[in-house]
């Protein structure tokens, strides 16, 4: 979800030459003249404004993550729920940028891993899964990001997937209907977790003893969450194959990279050749 960057879009002037002003960090052409160039201040576009919004609702959420479930879940669904509206101001204000884009894929990280951290010591049993979630979750996207600068240029989105490269890909990133729900209802299923940590009787045992009446004041009925957990598991799964998906596509796309760069160097060289190298040294 979130910003991303508008595709290039070339004017030009009553000369026919392209003005070179910037879109949406994007040039559109060569700058003729310094006075073309615009100040704009990046860092308080809208869009930007609301994923700053989003980090400061996401630290009062740890805030109370540990002993007030209801306010940490309220305050964690709304910096969710922020992810879509920073997107849609982007396109309505024309304010979509490279900073937003990767500021609002940064937030969603950290925030899926705070809740994923919590998790793991609030249920160490099940810590090494929600390791391993954590794990492919940045790596999957660190990869494709990567793979899309280096492969696909600066002014590429890693938003813009060929569907010969990756169909289920380009459906997720495209498809802003599928975006959003695979997006929401993963993060619905961790925190329905979250709230199932305050309806069993064992609460994380590293709480001092006021602590844990407090913990014990604010323990909820697990219906609801077990209702919003099952309801939310394929939808979950889903994304986690959408992650491995994603990191095997960037892995291949960069290996194919590779593969491009040592044939232009001549490499692998024939052993033939090498041999006669190392004699005449």
């Amino acid at each position: 979800m979130g910003q991303d960057v508008i595709e290039e879009t070339e004017l030009k002037n009553a000369n026919g030459h392209t003005n070179g002003k910037p879109l949406n960090g994007k040039p559109r052409g060569p700058v003729e003249a310094e006075s073309d160039q615009t100040d704009e201040n990046i860092f308080i576009f809208i869009p930007n404004l609301i994923g700053y919004f989003r980090i400061v609702l996401c630290l009062a959420s740890l805030y109370f993550m540990p002993l007030h479930p209801r306010r940490c879940s309220f305050l964690y669904s709304i910096s969710c729920l922020l992810d879509a509206l920073d997107g849609i101001a982007a396109r309505k204000y024309e304010q979509s940028t490279r900073f937003g884009a990767v500021l609002d894929m940064v937030t969603d990280r950290c925030t899926t891993t705070c809740l994923l951290v919590f998790l793991a010591t609030a249920k160490p049993a099940y810590s090494m899964i929600f390791q391993g979630l954590i794990s492919l979750d940045l790596a999957s996207h660190y990869m494709h990001m990567y793979a899309t600068l280096v492969m696909g240029g600066q002014t590429q989105s890693h938003k813009n997937v060929d569907a010969k490269r990756s169909y289920i890909m380009n459906l997720y990133y495209t498809n802003k209907m599928v975006l959003f729900f695979t997006c929401a209802l993963n993060e619905l299923f961790f925190i329905a977790l979250y709230l199932l940590c305050f309806s069993s009787p064992i609460i994380t045992p590293a709480l001092n003893a006021g602590a844990m009446e407090l913990a014990r004041a604010n323990k909820m009925d697990s219906t609801i969450p077990w209702i919003l957990t099952i309801a939310s598991a394929p939808v979950m799964l889903f994304k986690q194959w959408v992650n491995i998906i994603q990191l095997v596509k960037a892995s291949k796309w960069l290996a194919e990279g590779d593969r491009m760069d040592r044939k232009k160097l001549g490499l692998p060289r024939r052993r033939g050749i090498a041999g006669r190298g190392q004699k005449e040294l």
